[in-house]
């Protein structure tokens, strides 16, 4: 497992109560945690892996409507958010 990261990131669509998902990079690592438990577990990825995820997410593919295929992006995936 990766050192700890120092800087931990949120979406900008990310609400007040914890609910969230903080990503920080380490290297050719990313790291994903719940905001609610920063000292709770990580899941860590590549940054390829994480690419992918990152892109499957802007395609929709995991909107329980998509069933895998998505004719559209969901709103505000161009911005990268």
């Amino acid at each position: 497992m990766p050192d700890a990261p120092r800087h931990w990131r949120k979406s900008s669509f990310s609400n007040a109560e914890g609910d969230c998902l903080e990503v920080a990079e380490l290297g050719d690592r990313v790291g994903i945690r719940h905001s609610g438990q920063p000292d709770g577990p990580v899941l860590w990825m590549t940054t390829a892996e994480w690419t992918s995820f990152l892109d499957a997410v802007k395609r929709g593919d995991f909107r329980p409507d998509a069933s895998g295929l998505a004719d559209e992006p969901y709103e505000g995936a161009e911005e990268g958010q």
